[in-house]
């Protein structure tokens, strides 16, 4: 049935296009003008730059390699070509023929007049068409905005905008539209990153000086994403210079960058290396009680490319990092990354544009505890391979056409453990875990008339259990009941899930529209966790005989529009998720190190449903926006919370964010913003019994307490020293959590020293204020 369902909905994509091509081929002679939109000063290709046909309702935009394609009947037209930051472009043509035009964009020229100045227009929330659910965030205004220990971090600066809340403080985790942090699906050059963060969270992987664009769809994600509930984020990292070598940097208190980047051969190649590294572990140094401690992260990212010919170009890319924490010889734990992507762009011909991608990626970490005889040693990775082909076929002025298919092979070592000749502990080694997901999809982007947007897309994944070890069945209580070997490379099973999307966007006229979407999710992989946000030390599950897909129903509408002569931009969004097979654990759960985690868990549905408000200011010396999220999730499993609906950990009523920048003179940029939420939904003790002389608790409800509501103020500022064509030095202050409030982290109950009758509740606060100052320099 899902196979019909699948082909049923891949024929009327089929038809749609052959019918719109058949009717334009017999209206009148028609011919392309294609090209690819690059930087003027750079020559690194521009993502999402608009190319308008003036006096006409045509137009489009560059995909994510900067190529572009328009199909237009014989006539004279005047285009213009327009991105974020850069001096927009017009063109003139008299076209008679398919035409080739590449297309380099100038700076912006951002000088401070009497004028009102416009800022960069980053919500990605654009009135047309009908992509529904996406933020982007620029590069330049997240360096505007203060955040903990001054670096600039665009995960920090995505938990500002609507429907993206923060797991934590000083947490990189996020929690989309009521799903867990593993329901994101995080991509850096098209390679899974598994965990996003440095230092626990405190950091993201992310290094701004690498990023050129990052997209967060919270819902309506095209049909080439696939694997997630809740989100896509989608990073592209720098291409490299093609025009000049470039370095810059930055040293602030407890982390320093360097980036390098240049022509390898003149506007043909170019290569891009930059680094960051923390040295906290360097002051440890410094006192003999801490010298052999270690408290540290590094990574690198490095990219280069090559253009074989007008139709070939070739990037390989690659991200290592690693985190590693010590105290003196009794423990430590490191963790780390690595991807590596290798792709080829071919031009079939003037509308029709493909992509090649083999992608590696690898997550694992290491911990190790000594304690008296005992030398321990836990070992865990996630590795992937992946092979992914996408096409994009613009057929004419009304139809834009993609499809595609990947293929990943996982490979999971879900938990080593070794203990040295003395130990206590044997050694226990759990079977690798093999699977194949595999997936193919095709969408159309069709636009009948000026105001009309209809997206159709249909994504048929399949996911297949392979065979390599035990595998187990489990009765309802939890307790195994037989255990079954297979061969590596035995197919076990395989799911199949249709995954059909669409999307409608309608103007109501040139500045305000609606829009309206549905998109159906499969989820294969999961993350096992008991901690509200991400922790280096979850283990990942991958779907198997006893744990299902996760699947999701997602319906949105909202409102868009420029109000107040273009000058602010106000959104509103609403949607409603149905997810089916969500996991939970048991009361009890142990699942560090547990061979037979299926026997921890349980499984049911779940529904979050909510609504966004987004005013932003895009022009003048103050910019910035104000967001609001109401939202609900909840959960209902059986043999959980008596099988009735119980909220979810990541659940927040009430979620405000506040942002402003303001440039006071071409020396001085001000920022600050301020954040509320509800406090996450947690299980507090309901009471308390001794047993042989210790206190033990008993718990009611699943979830039914708050944690106290979380708020906090910060203020950044930035000061120009120097800015030439050669040039740019400045310093950057800023202080986190302004008036000291001391957010909860955790709250934990012990008894009175005392009076064990006496329960005390103790709040542990990671940060009152956290002052940072940065140099930054390029040259």
């Amino acid at each position: 049935m899902n196979r019909m369902a699948f082909r049923k909905t891949m024929k009327v994509l089929f038809l749609l296009s052959f019918f719109t091509t058949a009717t334009q081929t017999f209206a009148q002679k028609k011919f392309t003008i294609s090209g690819t939109i690059t930087s003027k000063n750079s020559g690194e290709s521009i993502i999402g730059t608009s190319i308008k046909v003036l006096n006409t309702n045509y137009g489009t935009t560059s995909n994510e390699y900067g190529f572009y394609s328009l199909l237009l009947a014989a006539d004279k037209y005047r285009i213009v070509y327009s991105a974020v930051g850069k001096t927009p472009d017009t063109l003139e043509i008299n076209l008679s023929g398919n035409i080739e035009k590449n297309i380099s964009l100038s700076e912006a020229n951002y000088e401070l007049t009497a004028v009102t100045v416009t800022s960069s227009k980053t919500s990605g929330r654009s009135v047309s068409g009908s992509q529904m659910g996406i933020e982007k965030l620029s590069v330049q205004e997240a360096r505007n905005l203060p955040v903990i220990f001054g670096e600039k971090d665009l995960l920090k600066t995505i938990q500002l905008l609507p429907g993206i809340k923060s797991a934590g403080d000083g947490n990189s985790g996020i929690f989309v539209r009521g799903g867990t942090t593993d329901q994101n699906q995080v991509i850096l050059d098209e390679a899974n990153i598994y965990n996003a963060s440095h230092l626990f969270g405190f950091f993201s992987t992310f290094n701004s000086d690498a990023i050129k664009d990052i997209a967060v769809y919270k819902g309506g994600m095209p049909a080439q994403y696939g694997g997630r509930l809740s989100s896509v984020l989608d990073v592209r990292m720098n291409e490299g210079n093609n025009q000049n070598t470039s370095v810059s940097g930055s040293l602030g208190l407890i982390s320093a960058k360097l980036n390098i980047e240049g022509p390898i051969q003149k506007d043909k190649s170019s290569f891009l290396l930059t680094g960051r590294r923390t040295y906290a572990d360097v002051f440890l140094k410094l006192d003999d009680e801490y010298k052999n401690n270690q408290l540290y992260f590094y990574d690198l990212n490095a990219k280069m490319n090559y253009e074989l010919g007008k139709k070939d170009k070739l990037f390989l890319s690659g991200y290592f990092g690693k985190d590693a924490l010590g105290f003196n010889d009794q423990f430590a734990i490191n963790w780390g990354n690595g991807t590596g992507t290798l792709r080829w762009n071919h031009l079939f011909n003037s509308r029709l544009f493909s992509n090649t991608s083999l992608i590696f990626s690898n997550y694992n970490y290491a911990f190790r505890v000594k304690n008296g005889t005992n030398d321990i040693r836990i070992f865990s990775q996630i590795r992937d391979w992946n092979l992914k082909q996408d096409y994009q076929y613009s057929i004419n002025q009304q139809n834009n056409f993609r499809f595609g298919w990947s293929s990943i092979y996982h490979i999971i070592r879900p938990g080593e453990i070794t203990g040295n000749a003395t130990s206590s502990i044997n050694d226990k080694i759990q079977d690798k875990r093999y699977s194949l997901e595999n997936a193919v999809y095709a969408s159309n982007v069709f636009k009948p008339n000026n105001k009309l947007t209809i997206t159709l897309g249909a994504r048929l994944s399949a996911f297949s259990v392979l065979g390599g070890g035990n595998f187990y069945n489990i009765d309802a209580a939890g307790n195994i009941k037989d255990t079954l070997k297979y061969a590596r490379g035995k197919v076990i099973k395989t799911y199949y899930n249709p995954e059909p999307r669409v999307s409608v966007g309608y103007m109501l006229n040139n500045h305000a529209s609606l829009k309206a979407a549905y998109t159906r999710n499969a989820q294969y992989m999961h993350q096992i966790t008991t901690s509200t946000g991400s922790n280096p030390l979850d283990k990942w599950a991958s779907t198997s005989n006893i744990i299902q897909p996760q699947i999701s129903n997602q319906y949105s509408i909202g409102y868009y529009a420029n109000i107040l002569h273009n000058n602010y931009e106000f959104t509103a969004e609403a949607y409603y998720k149905d997810m089916e097979n969500i996991l939970d654990f048991r009361n009890g759960a142990d699942v560090f190190l547990n061979e037979t985690v299926e026997s921890q868990l349980l499984f049911g549905k779940g529904r979050a449903y909510g609504i966004e408000f987004m005013l932003k200011k895009k022009t003048g010396k103050l910019t910035g926006w104000i967001s609001y999220t109401l939202s609900k999730t909840e959960r209902k499993i059986n043999g959980i919370n008596n099988n009735q609906w119980y909220n979810a950990t990541q659940d927040r009523t009430h979620d405000i964010a506040i942002v402003g920048i303001y440039q006071v003179n071409k020396k001085w940029t001000l920022s600050g913003n301020f954040v509320f939420y509800t406090g996450n939904a947690v299980t507090f003790p309901s009471g308390k019994y001794q047993v042989n002389g210790q206190t033990a608790y008993y718990y009611n409800s699943r979830n039914a307490d708050r944690m106290p509501n979380y708020h906090r103020l910060d203020f950044g500022a930035t000061m120009q020293l120097k800015k030439t064509k050669k040039w740019t030095k400045e310093l950057v202050f800023s202080l986190y959590n302004v008036y000291g409030r001391e957010n909860a982290f955790t709250i934990n109950f012990k008894d009175n020293k005392d009076n064990p009758n006496i329960t005390e509740i103790v709040q542990t606060s990671l940060f009152r204020w956290v002052p940072s100052v940065s140099y930054n320099f390029k040259f």
